[in-house]
């Protein structure tokens, strides 16, 4: 039997030989690149990769090792794409994904809406971002927000997309793929929670609770030291303290901010009542123009992949093969198609960059739908 050393020493031998014909294979592909660059064709050749899967497996001598010469294969095929993407960058094949950069963002009707009615966190984000005397109007729901860019009314809406409690809004994730509207910027506010009620209310005088459902559920431990309080959803955490006001009950409350207490006349009954202390919702600023400032580190995409096994996996390694920083990925449902979804991501990096180019590339050919969401 041999001893540990020796296998190893044969183990480094093979290696060697891996590495230098990885190497040969890989300058082949420089050479298929330039062919496929000369006469257009398009880089993936998902027949060819088929028909190549079928005859290494056919080399292999022991068919145990038929699903890992499978496997290794369709890395080394993907390793070959990847470098082709980065051949055409640098053949000056560049995408432009249709986005111009500015300096600054641009107005038209200097207008921005958001969701809810004045003294919401919406408002507030507005004000953080875009100054305390911004010309505004609010409407009911957030597809109201984005139908009044999409239609002219507004230049920009401002829309929850997640809170670092409770996490993702869902729908505004699916109405950044219904509408051709793109994220120009950000704003992360800190959310500070309190029980607001009438002026002549007491905390002992509550049993009935209206908010968004996200601010009750951010709010849930304090919820929990009143069960006996019944919790009512509503569309927004200023709605809920309109509510209030206007059915004039000692027993109902609200939660919302301090700042839609003051807006209202109501009495704070409770402050910080939310779970987390540092709990924060990121806004994002919407427009109708695909455009980006020059500065823009951030880029948000949504994609589609066949329903198969590892395709996924692949898509992502494209971010991995670009050195990519993939900040976040979410997924939602795919309307009228079961249990197939949608993935939602954040990369770190800016449209000009080459990596990113040679990264959504790959994707533009091998998803089955891309859409660029905005880089800001």
């Amino acid at each position: 039997m041999k001893n540990l050393g020796e296998i190893r020493e044969e183990i480094d031998e093979i290696d060697s030989q891996i590495v230098a014909l990885y190497e040969e294979r890989m300058k082949r592909t420089t050479e298929v690149a330039e062919y496929k660059i000369s006469v257009g064709k398009p880089v993936l050749d998902k027949e060819r990769e088929k028909e190549k899967i079928l005859k290494v497996k056919e080399l292999v001598k022991d068919k145990k090792n038929s699903y890992d010469m499978e496997e290794l294969f369709e890395q080394i095929m993907a390793m070959s794409r990847k470098r082709q993407y980065q051949l055409l960058n640098w053949y000056g094949q560049i995408e432009e994904f249709g986005f111009s950069q500015v300096d600054k963002l641009p107005f038209i009707t200097n207008k921005v809406v958001y969701q809810g009615m004045e003294g919401s966190y919406s408002e507030l984000a507005m004000k953080a971002y875009f100054g305390e005397n911004t010309n505004s109007f609010h409407v009911e729901t957030w597809e109201d927000a984005m139908e009044a860019i999409r239609n002219g009314e507004a230049d920009y809406a401002v829309l929850p997309i997640e809170n670092s409690s409770a996490g993702i809004v869902g729908e505004n994730f699916d109405l950044l793929v219904k509408y051709d509207n793109y994220i120009v910027a950000e704003q992360i506010i800190k959310i500070e929670h309190a029980l607001l009620g009438l002026p002549e209310s007491n905390l002992s005088d509550i049993t009935c609770v209206y908010s968004h459902p996200q601010a009750l559920m951010q709010s849930i431990d304090f919820l929990e030291e009143h069960k006996n309080w019944k919790r009512i959803k509503a569309g927004n955490t200023a709605f809920a303290a309109i509510k209030v006001l206007e059915d004039k009950k000692k027993n109902q409350a609200a939660i919302a901010s301090i700042e839609t207490a003051k807006k209202y006349g109501l009495k704070i009954l409770k402050t910080h009542i939310n779970y987390s202390k540092e709990n924060s919702t990121r806004f994002i600023i919407v427009g109708n123009q695909n455009i980006s400032l020059k500065e823009a580190k951030k880029v948000s995409i949504c994609f589609e992949v066949s329903h198969e096994s590892g395709s996924l996996y692949h898509i992502l390694s494209h971010f991995m093969f670009n050195n990519l920083n993939m900040v976040k990925i979410e997924s939602r449902p795919i309307k009228d198609k079961s249990f197939e979804y949608r993935f939602f991501v954040d990369l770190e990096g800016n449209l000009k960059d080459g990596a990113v180019q040679n990264a959504l590339k790959g994707l533009m050919e091998e998803a089955l739908y891309v859409k660029v969401l905005g880089n800001y």
